[in-house]
């Protein structure tokens, strides 16, 4: 079965670059309401993923940090816990599902590695239970 039934393309995903602050990532998670996000690069490459958690441990231990201030803190300098693996274009629905497991979302890159979009957890969800018989 081809995953790109199941992508939500770049242009209808939020994201981050990896020039970004710490404000404009905030207020990008905010907006969108998401716990995690993927970061990219300026030529499109997928870097991984930014969550809340990573912010508020990064928060948490960096002193007299306020709105104003995190505009010139980078997002690169926060440790990130967990990065959400991506795939490639090609993968199988099993290797999407599996990852899909531990991930909300799966990031998709194409043959030259460029970010093309991700896969939601809730788009496999919603396609198993419409074509195969679950038992509740």
């Amino acid at each position: 079965m081809n995953i790109l039934l199941f992508l939500t393309p770049k242009k209808n995903v939020a994201y981050l670059y990896d020039n970004y602050s710490l404000r404009q990532a905030l207020e990008k998670m905010e907006y969108h309401r998401y716990s995690a996000i993927p970061i990219i690069n300026k030529k499109g490459n997928y870097i991984g993923t930014l969550t809340e958690g990573d912010i508020l441990w990064y928060l948490k231990n960096k002193k007299n940090l306020d709105i104003i201030t995190s505009e010139n803190e980078n997002i690169m300098s926060i440790e990130r816990h967990h990065d959400n693996k991506e795939v490639s274009a090609n993968c199988s629905l099993k290797d999407i599902m599996e990852m899909a497991i531990n991930q909300n979302f799966v990031p998709v890159v194409d043959d030259k590695n460029i970010f093309i979009g991700i896969i939601t957890r809730k788009k496999i969800f919603q396609y198993l239970a419409k074509n195969k018989k679950m038992a509740l």
